[in-house]
């Protein structure tokens, strides 16, 4: 009698955990979100959620939000060896200006390394080129807003260098929305479409992000894929951390790789956010990436923008 009693409360733990397993999991637009107790206990609308994380731009509007104010920045730009030596290296403190429509910058100091300048002083790798084009203004540009909705049409009205510098700060600034025009990635950096979702694993959960309580959610590609459905993969993780009282997004880390014969690449990128009056802005911003592209050689790049001293016009 004692075994029948143990087998059947065995099975009843057992029943028990897997109601448990099924609880924890729901879905929402063919994608299986796995959510922690603590979210469960939060009663939250998952599906109000997702679609909240779907049809977020402020993240993207963060950096556009750089066009239009001024900062102050430290900049530390380190180009590698193969063997993780430093070859080239920009550290400076620069300012940006704002008036009418305009922006400028100005370099308050610098020191330079190795041949991050050729003799014309531009620079000599594609990773500063892209950093400078995010952040520095030398000459005084003007007509630019902090509006999302044209980045698109700016991609496409842009063409040789400058289109590739606007399809790759797209791809770094705003990861997870498709982006148009680039070779052999086409709609795999869209990672909530329905043709994507079966090859990632998502998360909801709630932690302490820079001091504030936050949801958090992770899109992770899944570990079991095979080789073809690998190749589909460009985001390989995404964590963001959004307030729980306004849904602000306070940070956000994410991997990046793909090989596509004429270019590959594998980039790690950490952004934290903050609030400046009405503008969520950028306060740091890394980067670690190794790119390879025919006919140009490998560039092993790490930098890092310490934002601060933001004001409006």
């Amino acid at each position: 009698m004692k075994t029948v009693v143990a087998a059947l409360f065995c099975l009843f733990l057992l029943r028990l955990e897997g109601f448990s397993q099924k609880d924890s999991t729901v879905l929402i637009d063919h994608k299986s979100i796995t959510l922690s107790e603590v979210v469960i206990r939060s009663n939250i609308n998952v599906a109000s959620f997702i679609n909240k994380v779907k049809q977020d731009t402020s993240f993207y509007k963060a950096f556009r939000n750089l066009r239009v104010l001024n900062f102050t920045a430290l900049n530390d730009i380190r180009m590698l060896d193969k063997k993780g030596g430093t070859r080239a290296s920009l550290n400076s403190r620069t300012q940006q200006k704002v008036w009418n429509g305009c922006r400028i910058t100005t370099t308050i100091e610098e020191k330079s390394e190795g041949d991050i300048y050729d003799k014309s002083h531009h620079f000599n790798y594609y990773t500063a080129e892209l950093y400078a084009s995010l952040m520095f203004a030398f000459d005084t540009v003007c007509g630019e807003t902090n509006v999302v909705g044209n980045a698109e049409q700016k991609i496409n009205s842009s063409s040789g260098i400058e289109k590739h510098k606007e399809q790759l700060k797209m791809l770094f600034f705003n990861p997870g929305k498709r982006i148009p025009g680039v070779p052999f990635i086409g709609n795999k950096v869209a990672i909530f479409d329905d043709e994507m979702a079966p090859l990632y694993d998502y998360f909801i959960d709630l932690e302490t992000h820079q001091g504030q309580e936050c949801y958090v959610f992770r899109v992770q590609s899944k570990k079991d894929l095979s080789s073809s459905q690998r190749n589909d993969i460009v985001i390989d993780q995404m964590t963001t951390w959004f307030s729980h009282d306004n849904f602000d997004i306070l940070g956000r880390s994410y991997s990046l790789s793909y090989h596509a014969g004429v270019y590959d690449f594998d980039v790690e990128m950490e952004v934290e956010l903050m609030k400046f009056g009405d503008w969520l802005v950028p306060t740091l911003i890394r980067y670690n990436g190794n790119w390879g592209l025919i006919f140009r050689r490998r560039e092993r790049g790490v930098f890092t923008a310490t934002l601060f001293d933001f004001k409006s016009e």
